[in-house]
């Protein structure tokens, strides 16, 4: 007969797959052991596997649920419907407090995913391009002409530079949230420098 599972077993294991994303992330894939993981978590190693079978599954895990609920984003702003524009702001805000609250899974998707195995890579990856796909159409709608131009794509990827690596220099409870560097994200990239706005937050502390 199987063991049967407790009435907290998903939390305990939401938990276990919280701490693999934050070692992950800290010492890489390779660098981590399920006995560093048991160590982590404050369990044995016995019961660790009660609640995954290895370190593998924890990686995949951890990098498609991660592109999973990016694909889950475009679809809520594409169900709004707002004009291209706004639509590409709100993609924006909404990725950037998506990477706020994963910041751990967003760093363990951008150095590990090499170390999936070519079926679940390509899964990945797919996820990935998709959203991506999602980004060039709403720039392409936003500018038309840079569309024709061949450029959409090009734009997402300099847009994506601006926020896929914010996890290496943007720390939780600085001096910026993440909530106010979205905006700046986005005049910088629609508007160009000139169109930046420091947050009202900022304005204030200069002053002090």
């Amino acid at each position: 007969m199987a063991r049967a599972r407790s009435a907290d077993y998903a939390l305990n294991r939401e938990a276990i797959v919280r701490s693999a994303a934050r070692l992950f992330a800290q010492r890489g894939y390779p660098g981590t052991s399920m006995s560093d993981l048991a160590r982590e978590c404050g369990i044995s190693k016995a019961l660790l596997y009660h609640y995954v079978s290895d370190k593998y599954e924890l990686l995949r895990e951890i990098t498609e649920g991660h592109v999973s609920r990016l694909e889950a984003i475009i679809g809520e702003v594409e169900a709004l419907r707002l004009p291209a524009p706004a639509r590409l702001r709100e993609l924006i805000r909404r990725f950037v407090h998506e990477y706020a609250q994963a910041r751990h899974d967003h760093g363990v998707l951008t150095q590990d995913v090499k170390f999936l195995e070519p079926r679940d890579r390509s899964r990945v990856l797919k996820k990935e391009r998709a959203v991506v796909a999602a980004f060039a159409v709403a720039i392409g709608q936003a500018r038309p002409e840079l569309a024709r131009a061949a450029l959409a794509k090009p734009l997402t990827m300099l847009l994506f530079g601006m926020i896929n690596w914010m996890f290496t220099w943007l720390k939780p409870n600085g001096a910026l949230a993440h909530d106010d560097v979205a905006p700046i994200v986005a005049d910088l990239f629609l508007g160009g420098l000139g169109a930046v706005q420091a947050p009202a937050a900022v304005l204030v502390e200069a002053r002090d």
